[in-house]
């Protein structure tokens, strides 16, 4: 049995494991299809997390450092990689009543032959209709962030709304942002393939942010009035710079990204003018800004919905899809040294 590991900050392996029996609660599933995540995952495989030697401390709301002899937040030789992925159930414990052998299912899980996930009041545990795109499962994860910074951001009929990167988070954003009834809906990439596949699914306009005053393109696109909502994936400084330019008077910046330090950022300029609001969006935060209505479950379960019945469409978006075999080599090129190659890579077992 292989799974794929971290064996060192930016090197990736596949690595022997011995399955076990799974407990009364368990089930295992044959994995089929998995993805990483290109986001935070990623940050953590570069070593580059706070993570590693510190810890976020829920009594303070702070990074403190870990205690004295502590294990590191990132061990490389253990640390496995990848995010969900989507198999049948092959054995189950006695107390497993929800799950059958031969359900087809998705869950989190890294990227390895067999994933055990608890089996009992587990919602995380989704079991996929007859028919459900794969491509659309694996797309749970980074829809939970698109529909958060979209909420956060409070997006409304009618509003000018831009989103800038548009990897797997942002392109569901812009499908997200269509349908809740935006006017106008502007993508920002470098990368002509995502813009291509953000305007067949939603976004009017495409701005290439190389060479391009992205501000002051947004106030021309919007009659000078600027962005209602910029919701930020790409944790780029000159992004939320551009971002400050061409948000609205009085609109919001609703920033999903978990960034780099800064260097060179200007909060003068537009941004003393402006009037904006920045929210820092995180779906997976307990409570979020609509608790008690909205929890974690709550969106988790609208977007497996929004998944399954094809109101959300992510096939385009799992690109490109490579063989388990291969994962190794091809999470080293397309997630951490190349992704301008990627948008979500795909893996199949």
């Amino acid at each position: 049995m292989k799974k794929l590991i971290a064996t060192a900050p930016r090197v990736a392996a596949l690595m022997d494991y011995e399955d076990r029996p799974v407990a009364a609660h368990e089930v295992k599933i044959k994995v089929a299809y998995g993805a990483p995540k290109h986001g935070t995952e990623v940050v953590d495989f570069r070593a580059a997390s706070p993570f590693i030697d510190e810890e976020f401390n829920s009594e303070w709301n702070l990074f403190m450092p870990r205690a004295e002899g502590a294990t590191r937040g990132i061990e490389f030789g253990k640390f496995q990689l990848g995010n969900m992925v989507v198999g049948e159930v092959i054995e189950k414990g006695e107390a497993v009543t929800e799950y059958q052998l031969g359900d087809r299912v998705c869950t989190y899980g890294p990227l390895q032959e067999t994933v055990i996930a608890n089996g009992v009041n587990n919602y995380k545990l989704r079991i996929m209709p007859a028919g459900a795109s794969w491509k659309n499962a694996v797309c749970y994860d980074p829809a939970q962030f698109a529909m958060s910074g979209v909420r956060d951001g409070n997006v409304r009929v009618g509003d000018f709304v831009v989103v800038v990167g548009l990897g797997a988070i942002g392109q569901i954003a812009i499908q997200l942002a269509k349908k809740a009834g935006a006017a106008i809906v502007v993508g920002v990439d470098p990368i002509a393939h995502r813009c291509d596949i953000a305007r067949r699914h939603g976004a009017d306009y495409c701005l290439n942010p190389i060479g391009t005053d992205v501000g002051l393109e947004v106030k021309k696109l919007t009659g000078k009035t600027g962005a209602d909502v910029i919701i930020e994936t790409s944790g780029n400084e000159q992004a939320l710079q551009a971002a400050l330019r061409g948000i609205a008077y009085g609109g919001t910046i609703s920033y999903l990204a978990f960034a780099k330090p800064f260097h060179d950022f200007n909060l003068g300029r537009e941004a003393h003018f402006n009037n904006a609001k920045i929210v820092f969006s995180r779906g997976s935060s307990e409570p979020n800004p609509d608790y008690p209505r909205w929890n974690r479950k709550r969106i988790e379960e609208t977007c497996w919905e929004l998944l399954m019945n094809g109101y959300l469409n992510c096939e385009d978006l799992i690109d490109p899809v490579v063989s388990f075999h291969d994962s190794a080599e091809s999470y080293m090129k397309y997630v951490d040294q190349q992704p301008d190659l990627s948008i979500k890579m795909g893996v199949t077992f």
